[in-house]
């Protein structure tokens, strides 16, 4: 058994366009795991790490825990945003005096625009064929 299945963790949900993400926060250690991978291969572009890991800044918790993560669905762009919903529901389980902080940052609101449907007669949710005059 490895050490991740005995210990004690604390657990968030983060949602974002149609990604979701499943995330563990564990109190020992500093390593940050996305689907097996590090958060750089997994996150690509730097501000998108840095504001997927912007909880841990709001409570000067950076570096204090160990993530493991598993986030399915959507681009890369939105498990960022995703993740950084997780982090903070996680946070929140583990010290609820975190919420005002957390809060003040909107960093506990799921940000709940997706993409709209597409409606019969055009080419995409509001985009019309062209129209011919003659």
């Amino acid at each position: 058994m490895t050490s991740e299945n005995t210990s004690v963790y604390y657990y968030g949900t983060g949602k974002r366009k149609t990604a979701v993400a499943q995330v563990r926060l564990y109190p020992e250690g500093s390593a940050i795991a996305i689907n097996g991978r590090t958060i750089e291969d997994a996150i690509p572009w730097e501000p998108w790490r840095t504001e997927a890991l912007s909880p841990l800044r709001v409570v000067n918790m950076l570096g204090k825990f160990s993530i493991v993560a598993k986030i399915h669905g959507g681009g890369i762009s939105a498990w960022g945003d995703a993740l950084r919903h997780g982090i903070a529901k996680a946070l929140l389980a583990y010290d609820p005096s975190y919420r005002s902080a957390l809060r003040s940052y909107g960093l506990l609101t799921r940000d709940d625009r997706i993409k709209e449907r597409k409606k019969y007669g055009l080419k995409r949710a509001r985009r019309a064929p062209q129209y011919t005059k003659r």
